[in-house]
């Protein structure tokens, strides 16, 4: 019985320490460099989709590989259980993604794939999204193909040659 008493006062106490420890690391910097993370997963998306509208390839691969890489170090919080797992399926989903637009240099198989990441991205869009920023899901009617701006302005990364201004802003965050 003794024992039983000890262990249990050394669980409650290691809890108990976890807590306070975990209360404590929540700084003003650590705020601010989750931010950051934030900021630049939304940014490597924002550059990933417009290189598209310029039909530059090899830049769209360079800001594909930015986004896997800022996606890798993204550790998600405040998740249930279930939450969690599927934002780390998505999560998943979007990295294996970019990583198949790093695999060409077709830039209309890069927006044929960029198409299915931007329906992902947009799931996990209120975990990525900045305090301070702003986005808005935009839709090509002809197509139904979606994307995520930080500007209401349409310029559909699709068809940039014939469509640009095809589109309508269908959310916002």
């Amino acid at each position: 019985m003794k024992k039983l008493l000890v262990i249990a006062f050394i669980c409650f106490g290691t809890l108990a320490q976890a807590q306070l420890t975990s209360k404590e690391e929540v700084t003003p910097e650590l705020v601010q460099k989750r931010e950051l993370q934030k900021k630049e997963i939304t940014n490597n998306y924002l550059a990933l989709k417009n290189n598209l509208l310029v039909s530059d390839s090899l830049a769209v691969v360079k800001n594909a590989t930015a986004l896997k890489n800022s996606l890798d170090n993204f550790k998600f919080k405040k998740l249930n259980l279930q939450q969690m797992n599927e934002a780390m399926n998505k999560r998943k989903e979007i990295i294996g993604l970019a990583a198949e637009i790093t695999a060409t240099k077709n830039i209309n198989k890069q927006r044929e794939i960029f198409k299915s990441l931007s329906i992902t991205f947009w799931d996990l869009a209120p975990k990525f999204k900045a305090a301070d920023a702003e986005l808005h899901l935009q839709v090509c009617p002809m197509t139904n193909a979606m994307w995520l701006s930080d500007s209401k302005e349409i310029k559909n990364p699709y068809y940039p040659k014939n469509m640009l201004t095809c589109g309508e802003v269908k959310a916002s965050l």
